[in-house]
């Protein structure tokens, strides 16, 4: 089930006129390059009429959402509305989530989801895309960010991971036990797709893909920033440091106090910080000056 960067040379299909639909929400399907349909919401930059800067018009958001997530799910919907107030934002739902097509492979496959995505942005004239993943879609960033590089249509200018893992089949706590059987048992699968809406693939990864972990130095000299709460029920804190420790200079980590896992878990607060983070001219200058 894995990808190689041969993949790179396309994305999606979808060409739409760009100063058109940068001034209205659109909706659309894209196709990535394995033949997948994914659902697809693309939300302008808010018009604020508060104090402080205005949205910045090339900056777009790819927002990468958790596990049996969705466009359309509420927690995602919250952290678009947040993000629209610096720039545009692309939200959609990976395969086999949602009204996508295809299975979940559960992070495998999933980058060619977030390269079509990423494609979509920039063929709307969007010339800085930041790439926001969550959980699942945290470990995707990372690894979409080492195998697309900034030459490629479907690459990202900066990348934040939020919650998510440093490697692969960890099972060290009861919550991630449970989502092993939930992905691998067929009665598992049962409960996502009827229970969840989530579609899951029966087949196991081969090759294994490249590791969060490995992914990070890949990724350097574009910014990073890692994200994570020191009371995630999923993933313990050695995975943030990990990931913060493989990224060296070019990576920022931010320990949340209090936070637990994910995009229900991320307040408004912090997405606002995590949204002037991508909108400085150079991601993180704006909050290490206290902005």
């Amino acid at each position: 089930m894995s990808i190689s960067p041969a993949g790179h040379e396309a994305g999606s299909t979808v060409r739409p006129n760009a100063e058109t639909c940068r001034r209205a929400p659109l909706r659309t399907f894209l196709h990535t390059v394995d033949g997948v349909t994914i659902d697809s919401v693309y939300d302008p930059a808010a018009v604020v009429y508060e104090e402080g800067p205005p949205p910045a018009d090339d900056l777009v958001f790819v927002v990468a959402h958790g596990f049996t997530g969705a466009a359309d799910r509420p927690h995602v919907r919250r952290v678009a509305k947040a993000f629209t107030r610096y720039g545009a934002v692309v939200t959609f739902s990976f395969r086999g989530h949602g009204a996508s097509g295809g299975r979940s492979t559960v992070g495998d496959r999933e980058v060619l989801d977030l390269a079509a995505a990423v494609e979509w942005a920039r063929g709307l004239g969007h010339t800085r895309v930041v790439t926001v993943g969550f959980s699942m879609g945290g470990s995707v960033v990372l690894r979409h960010a080492a195998l697309y590089g900034p030459e490629y249509e479907g690459g990202t200018d900066a990348v934040v991971s939020v919650s998510g893992p440093a490697r692969w089949y960890y099972r060290g706590t009861v919550l991630m036990r449970r989502v092993h059987w939930l992905v691998t048992r067929p009665e598992g699968r049962l409960v996502c797709r009827y229970g969840l809406r989530t579609r899951i693939h029966h087949r196991d990864w081969d090759p294994v893909p490249l590791s969060p972990v490995e992914a990070v130095p890949r990724i350097a000299p574009r910014p990073l920033l890692i994200v994570h709460g020191d009371r995630d029920g999923y993933f313990p804190v050695d995975h943030p440091r990990m990931l913060a420790a493989a990224a060296g200079e070019h990576g920022e980590l931010w320990l949340e106090p209090g936070m637990g896992h994910a995009e229900h878990a991320a307040a408004d607060e912090l997405l606002h910080r995590i949204g002037r983070w991508a909108a400085a001219p150079v991601p993180g200058v704006a909050r290490r000056a206290g902005i």
